[in-house]
């Protein structure tokens, strides 16, 4: 008999994915505009959910373009991003609370302002753009409520294949095999994690329901123009790529954090297995190779 979980972004990057490791265990109701529900309107949510007999929400739903975020600011607590990242939030929190479910929420690696040389759960988060600031509202919405309860900071996401929505990995792979320009940066620091992971860890904190923040985060700390010569070797890719800073980079864009070193040693000492890129990689070659 699987076990019911509710469950919100499941038709994105990572909750297809997430759906598709877990659904031998799981029966997956989603909660998003292909179902009928938009978070944003607290009734629909809380029909849903009464009527199932899940105990646990997944709440993964999020408006996460980091630039249209930044263009949402003008518009404050009425424009998209803060609707979708604070008041869906809300609805979901205040459903929980009603029902006695239980919450799990993806957040981000954005929360924090990158000034350290990394980042533990410990520390205190500083968002520096309006994607960062509404991901972290969330949180404390989250970690605020009277529910039980587990934070969870997602960094880059990847995997093997989805039509829908490339991530970066697939993303220099394609303009690489094309002989597009690549400009990579070389004074940004990023913790990529392969999605396959992140799937692992989620069923260990939907089943042993530990209340806390945790870093599902890849083992290992590069800049992107590393990880761009790590993928030009793992697939063999003769495309040029060539070294960019920040400041050209995203000139006329919305500020990132500048280090984003987050350490996932709370969550691998519960024994969930974060590969490093260098690993990600290699299996993400092994499963291409299936298709």
């Amino acid at each position: 008999m699987k076990i019911p979980i509710l469950g919100t972004g499941l038709s994105g990057l990572v909750g297809t994915r997430v759906m598709e490791l877990l659904e031998y265990k799981y029966d997956f109701t989603d909660l998003s505009f292909k179902t009928g529900v938009d978070i944003t309107d607290y009734d629909q949510v809380f029909n849903v959910c009464d009527g199932s007999a899940a105990k646990t929400i997944l709440h993964m739903a999020a408006k996460t373009d980091v630039d249209g975020c930044e263009d949402d600011k003008m518009l404050g607590e009425d424009g998209p991003a803060y609707m979708v990242n604070v008041e869906g939030t809300k609805n979901i929190v205040n459903t929980a609370k009603k029902l006695n479910l239980r919450v799990i929420y993806i957040s981000t690696d954005f929360v924090f302002d990158g000034t350290k040389d990394f980042y533990t759960e410990e520390d205190e988060p500083n968002p520096v753009n309006w994607y960062g600031y509404t991901k972290r509202e969330g949180e404390m919405t989250v970690v605020g409520a009277d529910i039980s309860h587990a934070v969870v900071r997602l960094s880059y996401p990847y995997r093997s294949s989805f039509d829908e929505r490339t991530d970066f990995v697939r993303r220099i792979m394609e303009k690489m095999a094309k002989g597009e320009k690549l400009l990579s940066l070389t004074d940004h620091i990023f913790t990529p994690t392969f999605i396959d992971d992140i799937a692992g860890a989620l069923d260990m904190l939907i089943e042993r329901e530990f209340q806390s923040i945790f870093h599902v985060v890849g083992s290992q700390n590069l800049t992107p123009y590393e990880a761009t010569g790590m993928i030009a070797k793992t697939f063999n890719l003769k495309g040029k790529y060539e070294k960019v800073t920040r400041q050209a980079y995203f000139a006329g864009r919305a500020f990132r954090p500048c280090r984003l070193a987050l350490k996932n040693d709370k969550i691998t000492k519960l024994g969930a297995k974060m590969r490093r890129f260098d690993e990600g990689l290699m299996e993400m070659k092994k499963q291409l190779a299936l298709l």
